[in-house]
């Protein structure tokens, strides 16, 4: 049977994946206009058709199912987090197998989740979506700091501020009172802080069931939350382990996920796992490559895989199963203090041929503006390493980053003077 498969989004390299998987298959893109160049390799798509960001939901729903009415879809897939909402109203008008609108909906709407979770008694951390500031400081006088206060929706931690002071507060609303990343603002949050360390924990899912094929540790900056490194698999004791899979697979129950990849991340409490947020999409920051480095299981091509209907969690089970040596995977991000324009990055040979190190590369390009740690987007270069335990991996790809020498070209101060 041939298939036609809708991408919703621009897809990165899954057109290609899913053409590859499927000898027959064909596949159509649907995206925003500003992403359309970002389509790789256009023309070996049936089409690819953009609309304009402010274009309404029925838009995208209507110009489906016009071109379904010539050259029906058989699949729907979506890959990143921009388009979900789209491809979740998409499939539920034509009638393709998709995660459902309010599966995206509370996995968009931290607020949301968080009531879902606590009606279904799985966690009850305390989260209130805010009107204004007044509504920030009465939180506070409630509850007390530190506390945390973020975008309803948001990725790449943009918009997050640990509060430690109530001096802080006004500038914490204002920061995640914006919109992020092309995510449609949604409002501001606060969340009570949980305390303690912090992993992420990738997933299939497959027909309700859920199958936790990583727990990795993360390593963030304390100010921002902004992501600086990660390491698979967590060294945890296995009580911790089984606990933190009964968890999440409880927490993607709650929400109704019933196949695909997710992407969750959790704090370890005094309580227990306690969650963060959660993703129906594969991890970002290439986790999915330190994923299928320490494990074997390439999370990529399940999703692509899953698109087509194929099933693939007794090829995932068989492997996590598969007696391998311990290989611990590991990625650092280079972020810079100093703001400028970048001119140059040098040692990168040097930084490439560290023992353990298996790829280094930058994420800016000469001529952009660098400087700080926003957000994930502000980050400059990474490295992946691999070694025998989870410390060794950390350190080899932190000190890849560290090697590099990153030379900027800075102006002269501007502004005012009295």
């Amino acid at each position: 049977m041939s298939e036609h498969v809708l991408i919703v989004g621009t897809g990165r390299d899954f057109p290609a994946r899913i053409r590859a998987a499927h000898p027959d298959a064909r596949t159509t893109v649907f995206c925003r206009l500003d992403s359309v160049g970002r389509v790789r390799a256009p023309g070996d798509n049936a089409r690819v058709l953009g609309l304009r960001d402010d274009a309404p939901e029925q838009e995208w729903v209507d110009l489906a199912a016009a071109v379904h009415a010539r050259d029906p879809f058989t699949r729907i897939g979506t890959f990143g987090e921009r388009n979900q909402h789209h491809y979740a109203l998409i499939a539920e008008a034509l009638g393709l197998t998709a995660h459902s609108p309010d599966t995206v909906r509370l996995v968009h709407d931290k607020q949301a989740m968080r009531a879902r979770l606590s009606e279904a008694g799985v966690d009850s951390t305390v989260g209130v979506r805010l009107a204004d500031l007044d509504e920030l400081r009465a939180f506070v006088g409630r509850y007390g700091l530190p506390c945390v206060v973020k975008p309803v929706s948001n990725s790449g931690s943009a918009g997050i501020t640990k509060v430690t002071s109530e001096s802080e507060l006004a500038e914490a609303f204002a920061r995640a009172d914006a919109s992020y990343q092309g995510l449609a603002h949604a409002g501001v949050l606060v969340e009570e802080f949980l305390d303690g360390p912090q992993f992420s924990v990738e997933a299939v899912s497959e027909a309700g069931e859920h199958q936790v094929v990583a727990i990795t540790a993360k390593f963030s900056d304390p100010a921002s939350f902004v992501e600086l490194g990660h390491v698979t698999p967590a060294r945890l004791p296995d009580d911790v382990r089984d606990e933190v899979h009964a968890y999440v697979g409880a927490v993607l129950d709650a929400l109704g996920v019933e196949f695909g990849p997710t992407h969750s991340e959790i704090c370890l409490t005094e309580k227990g796992p306690r969650l963060i947020e959660t993703h129906v999409r594969m991890g970002g920051d290439e986790i999915p490559s330190l994923v299928r480095d320490a494990t074997g299981v390439d999370v990529d091509d399940c999703a692509a895989r899953q698109t087509l209907g194929e099933h693939v969690m007794p090829g995932v089970r068989a492997t996590l199963a598969e007696d391998r040596p311990a290989r611990c995977s590991a990625v650092w991000f280079a972020a810079l203090e100093a703001t400028g324009l970048l001119d140059h990055v040098g040692r990168l040979d040097e930084a490439q041929s560290l023992p353990g190190v298996t790829a280094v590369r930058l994420l800016a390009k000469p001529g952009a503006e660098v400087g700080g740690l926003a957000s994930s987007d502000s980050r400059v270069a990474f490295a992946r390493a691999l070694a025998d335990t989870p410390e060794e991996a950390a350190h080899a790809a932190r000190a890849a980053v560290e090697h590099l020498e990153f030379t900027l070209k800075v102006s002269a101060r501007r502004g005012r003077a009295v």
